[in-house]
């Protein structure tokens, strides 16, 4: 369960990272380049110790997928980037896959 929680902590700090290197304003802003410097080590330390305890295929495709599901939902909401029936539905067959790969986990 911990492992989880910290995976959910890396996907955050992963998120913090990517929104803040778009509002950093190709590095510019000091504020949200501070916030690239902080979360994106932060995020890697995290799934580095995921790591130990979940298989990396699964680790790896929840970080990589939810963060990418989360930051273009970001952009989407907050950050004035077209809502598309495309985008809505690639974003749901990464939650789709996501959720496979944990399920074949269980099943491991």
């Amino acid at each position: 369960m911990q492992s989880w929680l910290l995976l959910v902590a890396a996907i955050t700090a992963e998120v913090g990272g990517t929104t803040c290197l778009k509002l950093s304003d190709g590095f510019s802003r000091l504020a949200p380049s501070i916030g690239v410097v902080l979360f994106y080590p932060l995020s890697f330390v995290l799934l580095a110790i995921v790591l130990k305890h979940v298989d990396v295929s699964v680790a790896y495709a929840i970080w990589s997928g939810l963060g990418t599901t989360l930051v273009a939902a970001i952009g989407m909401l907050f950050l004035a980037e077209p809502v598309t029936g495309g985008r809505l539905v690639s974003m749901g067959f990464i939650i789709v896959g996501v959720v496979g790969l944990q399920l074949s986990d269980a099943v491991h």
